[in-house]
């Protein structure tokens, strides 16, 4: 494994770095016992950068983290959660958004509680332009001020956020106080728009970890999430694409794990899962280069979603009707 300095939070992370979300089932129903064995096995490849949020799967996630990183050494990685979204179990899509100090406070407490630690190396404040903005600000004024407050108690060690619009994300970058960013959906096959931030992160040392190789499902081949905004022809053209890598003798989840993560400006790139036969599949396809044309043949099939503005808040708002 390769690892890079995140930017200014000084971390040196593993090129590929484990997102927990789907550890809280929230792209299929998961085996503990094997989720717990996934992240044992992402360690032992020496993957060293662990993310999570009390949102995923209601604090399920952040649970099932908690306990596959019990009796791990401290120094073997760093953990990031996150602030300001908050669900509770078996509740997806009825989403609290609070980016009051108090509840930021009392939310990481509960999330180091379940995690087992002392320490977040980041905390990420979570989708904020979530029912439609009107809480946007809210995260300006207060959650970013309490992140850094949080920073110099020495109770975490990096401000960052973790949304997915990029006309947000460039006043983010130029307001505020962030050590980090986490985009997602925005380097993979489908949408590279992700590309227009690097300059800016780079100009201020920002690290930069890129998301949802897998764009949240759809370049899986696979069922695709119902939370997933992605209407009913947009999820044809996905697995007409699937399809075509099929005939060629591939998987189009192959062929976009690679696109995502070689070759890239973004300091990380990471994927989620619960299984340990898919993070031994994920460790295995990262070691060969991408066939640069099957990617050219591809976007043209998707050419209609290319670089889309999915709109993520209104796919949450379908599953709570």
């Amino acid at each position: 494994m390769d690892y890079t300095v995140l930017g200014k939070t000084h971390l040196k992370v593993s090129r590929l770095s484990f997102g927990a979300s789907a550890l809280g089932g929230v792209f299929r129903d998961i085996d503990e016992a094997d989720g717990i064995r996934a992240v044992h096995a992402a360690l032992d490849a020496g993957i060293n950068y662990f993310d999570v949020a009390p949102a995923y799967g209601g604090t399920v996630a952040e649970t099932v983290l908690g306990k596959a990183l019990k009796g791990i050494s401290r120094d073997r990685y760093y953990l990031s959660t996150k602030a300001g979204k908050y669900t509770q179990p078996g509740a997806y899509g009825a989403d609290e958004l609070d980016y009051s100090e108090a509840r930021i406070r009392k939310g990481l407490d509960e999330s180091m509680a379940r995690l087992g630690v002392d320490y977040l190396d980041i905390v990420h404040l979570h989708d904020f332009e979530y029912q439609h903005r009107s809480k946007t600000d809210w995260a300006f004024n207060e959650g970013f001020p309490t992140l850094v407050k949080l920073k110099e108690e020495g109770c975490i060690g990096a401000v960052s956020a973790g949304i997915y619009p990029l006309d947000l994300w460039q006043r983010v970058i130029a307001e505020a106080p962030v050590d980090a960013i986490l985009t997602h959906n925005h380097y993979c096959l489908n949408d590279t728009r992700g590309l227009e931030l690097v300059e800016p992160c780079r100009a201020k040392d920002i690290g930069m970890i890129n998301a949802s190789p897998f764009a949240s499902g759809v370049l899986t081949g696979g069922k695709v999430a119902d939370w997933h905004p992605a209407n009913a022809g947009e999820r044809a053209l996905f697995a007409q694409a699937a399809a075509f890598c099929e005939q060629q003798g591939t998987s189009i989840a192959k062929l976009a794990f690679q696109f995502s993560c070689q070759n890239t400006p973004f300091h990380t790139t990471m994927f989620s899962t619960a299984r340990t036969a898919s993070l031994e599949r994920n460790l295995s396809w990262f070691g060969e280069p991408f066939d640069a044309a099957m990617v050219a043949e591809v976007r043209k099939i998707l050419a209609p979603v290319i670089d889309k503005q999915w709109d993520y808040d209104a796919g949450v708002e379908k599953l709570d009707k």
